[in-house]
């Protein structure tokens, strides 16, 4: 049973991990486009909605994802501590407790990659709203 407490750590990391790093890479990826972006070079509004909103929704399901997938790697985790309790003759608070301790880990982990990645979605979103505001602009003019 403990190498399966080591599965779930790597598991679980490796899995946020991932997360995390795709948010950063889809945040970088669309700031630099909206730098170089040119609002002119489109003929319908609709043509740059799809650009400029490209990969955002994938930004927005990791950060409303990265918790309940460190609050799974929790719960297996708490599961996994009260297996090995039962397992033994004696219940001693210090196991019980240094074992939910370890899980709530990957819980910590999940909110750590889900507040940053829903704060670069929302900002992005309101790049979004500045590039539309200046393609209207331009056709008004």
């Amino acid at each position: 049973m403990q190498n399966i407490h080591l599965y779930l750590d790597i598991t679980f990391f490796s899995i946020l991990g991932l997360m995390g790093f795709l948010a950063i890479w889809i945040t970088l990826e669309r700031l630099f486009l909206y730098r170089r972006l040119d609002v002119k070079a489109f003929n319908h509004i609709e043509l740059l909605n799809i650009e400029i909103t490209k990969n955002l929704t994938t930004l927005s399901t990791i950060g409303a994802n990265a918790p309940y997938v460190g609050l799974l790697g929790t719960v297996i985790g708490i599961l996994i501590t009260f297996y090995e309790i039962g397992q033994q003759d004696s219940l001693e608070t210090s196991v019980i407790m240094t074992g939910l301790a370890l899980a709530l880990k990957l819980t910590a982990a999940g909110i750590a990659v889900a507040i940053p990645a829903l704060m670069a979605y929302n900002g992005l979103l309101r790049r979004v709203d500045v590039l539309q505001a200046h393609y209207k602009v331009h056709q008004d003019q």
